[in-house]
């Protein structure tokens, strides 16, 4: 890697923006006096029984089925089952394990639920979207200058590369357990409420604007020949959607679900929303910034994205934390007109 030979160093100078807009989205976005003191959970509960409704129905009329006769199906079942019983046999608890039990299996059930609507919302629409966005994506892409080609020359011709890719694009999930640990733990069951909130209006946002920029994804899109190395998101874009769209696929299977919204990257719209609830507090932020940030770098190849699908990605994020922000606000002023700032 060259170093530039005068003036700031352009990695230093990515990472104190990267440091600054992070400060800003905890200072301005996340922030407020006027936030009610707790979220109530019928809030939460709201959205998830309207999403689930929209879901079901969505799934009824383009005739889809979830297949029950697998093992990810009653894996999936009975941790929800055992989440769902822990979180209201600890219901009254206020203090010590037992407190932080419950809420650690409120957020972990939550996030689970949001997650699994997404994902089969994103199908259910799949089928009702036509053709594919990649050319403009492709021109997006070259006048940022990134060359997709390139990076995935590099990565196909180093193992190294690949695993580490591999593992940092995995870590989606690994981020979320660790502030839900954390946040349950120190007691701020309002943070966390407003993080799934924020991830649950993310998720919308996000299918609000896939059916309008479907893709195959770059390698699908951009590579011919052989294949020297096959991502973690593979082809599947470019061979999902179009059954979906004809009908050919009848059933989900829960074990082998499959990202298919290319635009916005919702890796990086998770990315962004991780960091900005870990820059807070200081025992994550130096753990889970450079974490996603190496999951965002993985993305391009791993998720077969395009970079100008990730910004968008980043957009969908910074509006969905302040839209939440913004309703809270609301609701907090309507509530308790003066609360003093905690």
């Amino acid at each position: 890697m060259e170093a530039a030979s005068s003036g700031t160093h352009p990695k230093r100078s990515r990472l104190r923006l990267l440091v600054i807009l992070t400060g800003f989205m905890d200072k301005t976005l996340l922030t407020h006096p006027r936030l009610p003191r707790a979220i109530p959970g019928h809030w939460l509960a709201s959205a998830l029984g309207a999403s689930l409704i929209v879901v079901t129905g969505l799934l009824i009329h383009i005739h889809l089925l979830i297949a029950a006769d697998n093992r990810a199906f009653w894996a999936l079942a009975v941790s929800a089952m055992v989440l769902a019983t822990l979180r209201w046999r600890l219901r009254h608890s206020q203090t010590g394990a037992a407190r932080r039990m419950r809420d650690f299996a409120e957020y972990v059930l939550g996030f689970m639920a949001i997650s699994l609507l997404g994902v089969l919302a994103s199908y259910a629409l799949a089928s009702t979207t036509h053709g594919f966005v990649d050319p403009a994506l492709e021109r997006w892409d070259a006048r940022l200058g990134f060359d997709w080609l390139a990076l995935y020359r590099l990565v196909a011709g180093s193992p190294l590369l690949q695993h580490l890719g591999q593992a940092a694009y995995a870590t989606i999930y690994v981020s979320p357990a660790v502030l839900f640990a954390a946040m349950a733990w120190q007691g701020q069951e309002r943070r966390a409420r407003q993080f799934l909130l924020t991830y649950w209006a993310a998720v919308v946002l996000t299918l609000i604007v896939f059916p309008l920029m479907p893709a195959r994804g770059a390698l699908d899109y951009l590579w011919q020949g052989p294949v020297p190395y096959m991502p973690t998101s593979g082809r599947w874009q470019g061979m999902i959607i179009p059954a979906l769209r004809t009908h050919a696929l009848s059933h989900i299977d829960l074990g082998a679900l499959q990202g298919l919204v290319c635009a916005p990257s919702f890796h990086t719209v998770s990315a962004v929303i991780y960091m900005a609830w870990a820059w807070p507090m200081p025992r994550l932020r130096w753990v889970l910034t450079p974490v996603n940030i190496a999951m965002l770098m993985a993305t391009p190849i791993e998720g077969v994205h395009y970079l100008s699908d990730m910004i968008l990605g980043a957009c969908v994020a910074v509006v969905a934390i302040m839209a939440v922000k913004g309703w809270l606000n609301r609701a907090g002023a309507m509530a308790a007109p003066v609360l003093a700032p905690a």
